[in-house]
Protein backbone atom coordinates (compact mmCIF):
# COMPACT_ATOMS: atom_id res chain seq x y z
CA UNK A 1 0.00 0.00 0.00
CA UNK A 2 1.89 3.45 -1.05
CA UNK A 3 1.30 6.05 1.31
CA UNK A 4 2.27 9.80 0.88
CA UNK A 5 2.66 11.89 4.26
CA UNK A 6 3.30 15.56 3.93
CA UNK A 7 4.51 17.75 6.32
CA UNK A 8 6.07 21.54 6.81
CA UNK A 9 2.79 23.40 6.30
CA UNK A 10 1.89 26.27 7.98
CA UNK A 11 1.40 30.36 8.60
CA UNK A 12 4.24 32.84 7.78
CA UNK A 13 5.00 36.26 6.11
CA UNK A 14 5.31 37.19 2.55
CA UNK A 15 9.23 36.86 2.33
CA UNK A 16 9.31 33.95 4.99
CA UNK A 17 10.18 30.22 4.02
CA UNK A 18 8.80 26.99 4.56
CA UNK A 19 10.31 23.62 3.98
CA UNK A 20 7.76 20.38 3.00
CA UNK A 21 8.71 17.01 3.41
CA UNK A 22 6.70 13.92 1.73
CA UNK A 23 7.64 10.68 3.43
CA UNK A 24 6.98 7.89 1.07
CA UNK A 25 6.44 4.08 1.97
CA UNK A 26 5.21 1.17 -0.54
CA UNK A 27 6.49 2.01 -3.60
CA UNK A 28 10.16 1.92 -5.45
CA UNK A 29 11.11 5.74 -4.36
CA UNK A 30 14.33 5.80 -5.86
CA UNK A 31 13.27 4.90 -9.50
CA UNK A 32 9.67 7.20 -9.08
CA UNK A 33 9.68 10.50 -11.01
CA UNK A 34 8.47 12.75 -7.62
CA UNK A 35 5.80 16.13 -7.88
CA UNK A 36 4.90 18.53 -5.12
CA UNK A 37 1.23 20.30 -6.69
CA UNK A 38 -0.86 23.39 -5.01
CA UNK A 39 -4.32 24.25 -5.16
CA UNK A 40 -5.39 27.76 -4.09
CA UNK A 41 -9.31 27.93 -2.96
CA UNK A 42 -11.38 28.16 -6.36
CA UNK A 43 -8.41 27.46 -8.45
CA UNK A 44 -7.27 24.19 -10.32
CA UNK A 45 -4.22 22.46 -9.04
CA UNK A 46 -1.13 22.93 -10.39
CA UNK A 47 2.36 21.07 -10.61
CA UNK A 48 4.62 23.20 -8.77
CA UNK A 49 8.04 20.93 -9.40
CA UNK A 50 9.15 17.97 -10.28
CA UNK A 51 12.48 15.78 -9.70
CA UNK A 52 13.37 12.66 -11.42
CA UNK A 53 14.83 9.43 -10.14
CA UNK A 54 18.00 11.13 -11.73
CA UNK A 55 17.70 14.34 -10.11
CA UNK A 56 16.34 16.39 -13.12
CA UNK A 57 14.41 18.82 -11.45
CA UNK A 58 11.23 20.89 -13.20
CA UNK A 59 9.60 23.82 -12.05
CA UNK A 60 6.41 26.40 -12.15
CA UNK A 61 7.63 29.69 -13.70
CA UNK A 62 5.72 31.28 -11.01
CA UNK A 63 8.26 29.75 -8.28
CA UNK A 64 11.33 29.47 -9.93
CA UNK A 65 14.51 30.80 -8.36
CA UNK A 66 12.37 30.65 -4.96
CA UNK A 67 11.57 27.20 -4.56
CA UNK A 68 13.79 24.25 -4.60
CA UNK A 69 12.65 20.71 -4.73
CA UNK A 70 14.95 17.74 -3.42
CA UNK A 71 15.02 14.15 -2.42
CA UNK A 72 16.94 12.12 -0.37
CA UNK A 73 16.33 8.32 -1.41
CA UNK A 74 17.93 6.78 1.79
CA UNK A 75 14.83 8.66 3.81
CA UNK A 76 12.08 8.08 0.56
CA UNK A 77 11.68 11.75 0.94
CA UNK A 78 11.03 14.38 -1.06
CA UNK A 79 11.53 18.18 -0.04
CA UNK A 80 9.88 21.22 -1.28
CA UNK A 81 11.94 24.49 0.28
CA UNK A 82 10.30 27.35 -0.10
CA UNK A 83 11.62 30.91 0.27
CA UNK A 84 10.43 34.30 -0.40
CA UNK A 85 6.79 33.65 0.00
CA UNK A 86 4.34 35.57 -1.17
CA UNK A 87 0.47 35.79 -0.42
CA UNK A 88 -0.05 33.82 -3.88
CA UNK A 89 1.61 31.11 -2.97
CA UNK A 90 -1.37 29.95 -0.37
CA UNK A 91 -2.59 26.84 -0.82
CA UNK A 92 -2.89 23.03 -0.22
CA UNK A 93 0.22 21.47 -1.00
CA UNK A 94 0.26 17.80 -2.48
CA UNK A 95 3.11 15.20 -3.03
CA UNK A 96 2.18 13.14 -6.38
CA UNK A 97 3.57 10.18 -7.86
CA UNK A 98 3.14 10.91 -11.63
CA UNK A 99 3.36 7.15 -13.28
CA UNK A 100 1.69 6.16 -10.71
CA UNK A 101 -1.41 8.42 -10.06
CA UNK A 102 -0.39 8.36 -5.84
CA UNK A 103 -1.52 12.03 -4.22
CA UNK A 104 -0.72 12.48 -0.42
CA UNK A 105 -3.18 13.95 1.76
CA UNK A 106 -1.92 17.32 1.25
CA UNK A 107 -0.32 20.44 3.66
CA UNK A 108 -2.18 23.91 4.10
CA UNK A 109 0.53 26.75 3.53
CA UNK A 110 -0.84 30.03 4.27
CA UNK A 111 1.31 33.31 3.40
CA UNK A 112 0.26 36.65 4.91
CA UNK A 113 1.26 39.90 3.47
Amino acid sequence: QVQLVESGGGLVQAGGSLRLSCAASGLAFSISTMAWYRQAPGKQRELVASIASGGTTNYAESVKDRFTISRDNAKNTVYLQMNSLKPEDTAVYYCYVPNRGYWGQGTQVTVSS
